[in-house]
Parts: structure tokens; sequence; C-alpha cells
């Protein structure tokens, strides 16, 4: 996790942890990588609200109401916050949480799909 709060940096985070999404479908752990890439998805979410609001949230659920709250505010925001939501859904509590990750195909790319959530949240986070 990244041990300071500036935007850049928590980016990378979320990239790094995108990366190790993509390493764990090779070892056959399909809802570890799940897990890494809603995470890599929650700290892009966050370092977008950091970058909009000045402040970085704490709990997923503080990541949550921030996003739908900036949302009706960013162009491109509701579609952000959809793809948030799939992915807290989908990866962490269906294939994670339950082990329902089938179909894999679909699973998987969502997973690979995370990076462009990441760039999304990272242009929109640019001033």
């Amino acid at each position: 996790m990244a041990e300071n709060n500036q935007p850049a940096t928590i980016f990378q985070d979320a990239q790094v942890l995108y990366a190790d999404a993509l390493e764990e479908p090779e070892r056959s752990e399909l809802k570890n990588s799940a897990e890494k890439a809603r995470g890599a998805t929650r700290r892009a979410t966050d370092v977008l609200i950091l970058a909009q609001t000045g402040k970085l949230t704490e709990f997923t659920s503080n990541t949550s109401q921030e996003s739908v709250r900036l949302a009706n505010q960013l162009d491109g925001g509701e579609s952000l916050v959809s793809r948030y939501y799939v992915r807290t859904g989908l990866l962490q509590g269906d294939c994670f949480y339950k082990g329902l990750c089938d179909p894999t195909e679909d699973t998987e790319r969502r997973i690979r799909e995370t990076i462009d959530y990441i760039q999304d949240a990272e242009r929109l986070a640019s001033p």
C-alpha cells in the first residue's frame, strides 16, 4: 500500500495491485486475482476522491458514498461509478467471497479491464 497520500503514489499503488491481479490467474488463483483487481479499483477511486475533495477515504463505504456524490460533478463520473459497483459486486462479492467466478472468461475480462478503470480515474483526477 502507498506510504503517502500523494495522488501519483496512490495511482502507482493501484497499478501494482492490478499487475499482481494479472499474475494470479496464471497460478489458478482467480479469486485472489479478482480481489486484487477490486482493490486496485478502490485505490484508483480513492485517489480520484482525494484529487477532487482533498480528503482520503478510510473505509470502503466512504469510497462508495463519495464516488456517487462525485458522479454528477465529473464528466464521465457516472460511468466510473457504475464500473466501480460492478467490480465491487462481481469481483469482490461474488467471486472472492462466494467463489462464484463463472463464467471465468467474464471474470478474467473484468480483471484485465481494471487498467481502463485506473486510467479513466487518473484522467478525471488530473487538473
